[in-house]
Formats: structure tokens, C-alpha cells, sequence
């Protein structure tokens, strides 16, 4: 089996899915706040829109084959966890600092923790085909 099909198949094809249909409302979300209350709470929406473009890379990156783009899809997932942590713990500790909800505030709540999860299924499969290519 090919680098791309062990990446794309089973898991990974539920994966790519996963990572679009949040590229895709993270999108959305981050772009009608920030067309429609941006001076309201300008830096959470800012993340929002990260948030959206850490889920669109690591969507490409996933689905596409080679060296190159395992490498992004590693960095881009690591991002997200990174973010996921960083945005839940000080949103757990301090919501004043967001007063709004991002996509990663309280560690994901508002889309049922799937992105507390997401980053580190994303990293546990990179490592499983990465084994696998060798």
C-alpha cells in the first residue's frame, strides 16, 4: 500500500472528513463574526479565524501525499493541540479573556471537546503511518 492510501484509507479517510467539516465551520463561524461584531471581542474572533486556517492546512495536509505534506499535517495538528490546550486552559481559569467562545475555548465544549480529541488522533495516526511506510 502507497504512503497515500495507508494516510487515506479507513481512519484516515474519517479523519480528512472530520478536519474539512471543521475547516469548514470554523470557517464559517470565524468569518460572520467577524463581519458582524468584530469590535466585540476582536481577539477571540481573530483565534476563530487561526483556529479555521490551522483546520484547512491540516485538512490539505492530511489528504495529500508525501514526505512534505506529513510534515505539514504533523506541525499543523501539534499547532492545534498546542492552541486547544493553551485557549481551553485560559478560558477554564479566566473566560473574561474571551468574551466570546472561539472554536477552542473551554477545550472544545461548544463542539462536544471533538477538538480536544481531533489533535491527538491526528498525531496518534501520523505516527501509525509513518510506521507503517518503513
Amino acid at each position: 500500500m502507497t504512503e497515500q492510501s495507508q494516510r487515506t484509507s479507513g481512519p484516515g479517510r474519517l479523519l480528512v472528513a472530520v478536519y474539512a467539516v471543521f475547516a469548514l465551520s470554523a470557517s464559517a463561524r470565524a468569518g460572520v463574526q467577524i463581519a458582524t461584531r468584530f469590535s466585540d471581542a476582536p481577539v477571540a474572533y481573530l483565534l476563530s479565524a487561526f483556529a479555521a486556517l490551522v483546520y484547512v492546512v491540516a485538512t490539505i495536509a492530511l489528504a495529500r501525499p508525501g514526505e512534505t505534506a506529513r510534515r505539514v499535517a504533523l506541525l499543523a495538528v501539534t499547532v492545534e493541540l498546542l492552541g486547544v490546550l493553551t485557549v481551553g486552559t485560559i478560558t477554564a481559569f479566566d473566560p473574561g479573556d474571551f468574551p466570546d467562545d472561539t472554536v477552542w475555548s473551554q477545550y472544545g465544549r461548544g463542539y462536544g471537546f471533538v477538538p480536544l480529541v481531533l489533535p491527538v488522533l491526528g498525531l496518534l495516526w501520523l505516527r501509525r503511518t509513518n510506521r507503517t511506510d518503513g
